[in-house]
């Protein structure tokens, strides 16, 4: 009975993580797939072919996105694009919920964006309890008047295993402690709760000494 339970979850460590990313792989591209919709009944692949193939989607969508950012990338691209925005921010309810996801989406994308850009060490929900969180920025407008933007940083407190959740706080820099880690690792530490270790320059060194 030790043997079999031992071969079912050595079974289990390796079927349900290539299981897991079969389905997300299987929902990205079958999603992505939609936008055939888009194309005249004549030209979509399946009557073409005669028969199904996933992953067109995935190809016109990266085609869409390859020329709407090649387009908007240029002069005459960009005032479209602001006049765009100009149109929309006069029309009522569509322009809030506009700004609020053009503003999101600047932040994550641009290049000159700065979320997420450092995972911090923070006391959290208490004193004494601590936490990995990731700095977004800054206090700003009429909050930065209160707190003093210059003494306070943006933080996320993501939530685990789901790190799509979580909590904005601002918080003292004293208070936030720079981890010598990248962001993808803090996030691999985030949804492992902690099981996956990530490994720093320091300890890579450590390592590397004693082999």
């Amino acid at each position: 009975m030790t043997a079999l339970r031992k071969w079912l979850f050595a079974g289990l460590l390796v079927i349900v993580p290539v299981a897991i990313t079969v389905s997300v792989l299987d929902w990205i591209v079958s999603t992505l797939d939609r936008t055939l919709l888009i194309l005249p009944e004549n030209w979509q692949p399946d009557r073409l072919l005669g028969f199904h193939m996933p992953g067109f989607g995935v190809v016109l969508t990266l085609l869409i996105l390859l020329s709407v950012g090649a387009v908007a990338s240029n002069f005459m691209g960009r005032k479209l694009v602001q006049w765009g925005d100009a149109v929309v921010s006069r029309i009522p309810v569509v322009r809030s919920i506009y700004s609020s996801v053009k503003q999101v989406s600047d932040t994550l994308f641009s290049e000159n964006g700065n979320a997420f850009r450092t995972a911090v060490l923070v006391q959290w929900p208490r004193e004494g309890v601590w936490t990995v969180a990731f700095v977004t920025g800054a206090p700003g407008g009429d909050v930065a008047t209160y707190l003093r933007g210059d003494d306070y940083l943006s933080v996320y407190v993501p939530t685990t295993p789901n790190p799509t959740g979580g909590y904005f706080v601002m918080l003292r820099k004293s208070d936030c402690i720079e981890l010598d880690m990248s962001v993808d690792e803090a996030l691999k530490y985030i949804v492992s709760m902690g099981v996956v270790t990530p490994i720093g320059p320091a300890a890579s060194l450590l390592e590397s000494s004693e082999k």
